[in-house]
């Protein structure tokens, strides 16, 4: 998933005030109000909010705050844990498809603060300069985003990223040793790549974000990923426990002290050196604050951001990208209709309005989650496509997904604050 500044579940924007800046001890504050909590209680959510008071994720906005394009299906990578079904064939949106979904984007960006339009592939660069420069051109008043893996990244696409104003982020997953799963089509690492065309977007003086995929996350790994991408110069950096989700079957079952001993050394790393936003940790952080000040049922959005997914065909997928691209015998492909048949906006409110078949069913797991799990406050409910690819179903609760990077995480941060 792309590492900007967008989240639905929740949508906590990255940054910290001075408030909790104070309150969660960055270097030089006093962390013994956040420790006393932390050594009050071993979950966030207990002894603040009851599970069934939480009053948020109900239902589905009408109108997102960002949409998410596949320009491509194809990738130049073929990394061992990627979850698309589609990155080998170059299966490329045509301008039809991108015309009819600004056309509904246009006029909800005109009555936003700030609409993004995300385009994630495959790899979005596959699709050349001149294909999504045509991509693009229809859409006013947004902020662009791209999430790619850099091999592609030269000063031409630097360029183009300049005059289009693109926000980019970066996937990498650390060092050599910790990048290996990266891997180019024709076969060989792809770090040395990914490194050049990050190089490039430094001599450019482009600011980048990234987004690091840990598929055993363990003591002594956290520290060493935190070091690397501060050396890195980015901005805001993004860590995904690996999933088992898609064409990735992958078991990511780990032992939870474990994970819980990797989110506690990278708080510690990141609390050392605060210089670069570390996605988890300040979601974490922020969510502490507001329980500590009795505002924690205020992080949550009151409704599900819908996230339309526009796949290259112009199917629409709702609520989980991941789930784009798939088709199920007992749910079909997944999508709510297409651009080239029907406006976007009218698909996303009839969702909205009258949620149907997945959709429905999904929002009846969100509620078992809000009557049975402490941490609903925080994640807002197992994510969409987690809940079908480990359990084959929607209504069912807490994932693996859940406990690496939802639970372990608060724990983890938890268990730092009572070491503080």
């Amino acid at each position: 998933m792309w590492i900007a500044w967008h989240d639905a579940r929740p949508r906590f924007k990255i940054a910290v005030c001075a408030r909790l800046v104070t309150l969660l001890g960055l270097p030089g504050t006093d962390m013994s109000t956040y420790a006393e909590t932390a050594r009050a209680g071993s979950a966030f959510g207990e002894g603040f909010v009851s599970a069934a008071e939480w009053t948020g994720m109900r239902g589905i906005n009408r109108v997102p705050s960002y949409v998410i394009m596949q320009p491509t299906t194809l990738c130049n990578l073929d990394c061992s844990y990627c979850y698309l079904p589609h990155r080998a064939a170059d299966r490329r949106m045509p301008v039809a498809v991108a015309e009819a979904v600004a056309a509904t984007v246009n006029e909800w960006a005109a009555s936003a603060n700030r609409f993004s339009v995300v385009w994630h592939g495959g790899e979005p660069l596959a699709t050349g300069r001149t294909h999504l420069a045509a991509l693009m051109a229809p859409f006013r008043g947004v902020e662009h985003h791209i999430q790619t893996n850099a091999t592609l990244v030269d000063d031409a696409w630097c360029e183009f990223f300049r005059e289009h104003a693109v926000r980019v982020g970066v996937s990498i997953d650390g060092t050599r040793r910790l990048t290996t799963q990266r891997v180019l089509r024709g076969g060989g690492e792809a770090y040395d790549r990914i490194v050049r065309g990050i190089e490039t977007l430094r001599r450019n003086n482009l600011s980048y974000a990234a987004l690091c995929v840990v598929s055993d996350p363990e003591p002594g790994l956290a520290a060493e990923l935190y070091g690397f991408f501060l050396d890195l110069g980015i901005t805001v950096l993004g860590v995904n426990v690996e999933e088992q989700e898609g064409v990735n079957r992958r078991s990511n079952a780990h032992d939870g002290a474990a994970v819980r001993a990797f989110w506690s050394e990278l708080t510690a790393a990141w609390r050392s050196d605060p210089r670069v936003e570390v996605r988890e940790v300040e979601w974490a952080l922020r969510y502490a604050g507001a329980l500590l000040a009795g505002s924690a049922d205020e992080l949550l959005p009151r409704r599900h951001d819908p996230i339309p997914t526009i796949a290259q065909d112009g199917l629409v997928v709702l609520l989980s990208p991941e789930l784009a691209g798939f088709t199920s015998e007992r749910y079909g492909d997944f999508s709510s209709g297409s651009v080239l048949d029907r406006p976007l906006h009218e698909i996303v409110a009839s969702s909205a309005a009258q949620p149907q078949g997945w959709i429905a069913e999904y929002l009846s797991g969100v509620e078992a989650c809000r009557q049975s799990c402490p941490y609903f406050g925080f994640c807002g409910g197992a994510h969409a496509a987690n809940r079908f690819f480990e359990q084959g179903r929607f209504d069912g609760t807490q994932t693996q997904h859940c406990r690496n990077s939802k639970i372990f995480l608060l724990e983890g941060v938890l268990d730092h604050a009572r070491a503080a």
